[in-house]
């Protein structure tokens, strides 16, 4: 029997500000990619239960993307209100691949995959998964951990 249980699911619901448009007041497709790394931060902090602020800086824990894909589905307007969601695909000894997604009114909006990885932020190096990162992980993944659903 193959074990069919969906990827636990982490969301934040954000509202589109003029921020976030171009000149034609629909998002301007880069702002995607900066509200996806609040969701990122978010989940760290409130999800993992991993502070994302302490890990970049004193910690010294980098995290960048270093493989994006991102599918530009429909339009989002300023005053929308998306849902952004976060789901783990993989977790490796130094990376961590996520698939993510902005959706409203049940339409898709964009869809990304991304890459990260754990990164020396003194050497700039790929750097092995802490060991309190990974147990994070591993509990999120197994249902638990610093957010209850």
């Amino acid at each position: 029997m193959h074990d069919t249980a969906t990827p636990r699911r982490f969301e934040r619901r954000r509202n589109i500000r003029f921020s976030h448009c171009d000149p034609a007041g629909i998002v301007f497709f880069p702002q995607y990619l900066v509200l996806f790394n609040q969701l990122v931060e978010d989940w760290f902090t409130e999800g993992l239960g991993i502070s994302y602020a302490d890990m970049l800086g004193p910690r010294r824990i980098g995290l960048p993307i270093v493989r994006l894909e991102c599918d530009f589905r429909a339009i989002a307007r300023m005053g929308d209100r998306l849902v952004f969601g976060l789901e783990v695909e993989r977790v490796g000894r130094k990376s961590l691949s996520l698939n993510l997604d902005a959706c409203s009114d049940g339409v898709l909006r964009v869809a990304s995959r991304q890459v990260l990885v754990f990164t020396d932020l003194n050497s700039h190096k790929a750097a092995d998964m802490a060991v309190d990162i990974r147990d994070a992980l591993t509990a999120w993944q197994n249902g638990v951990g610093a957010l209850q659903d």
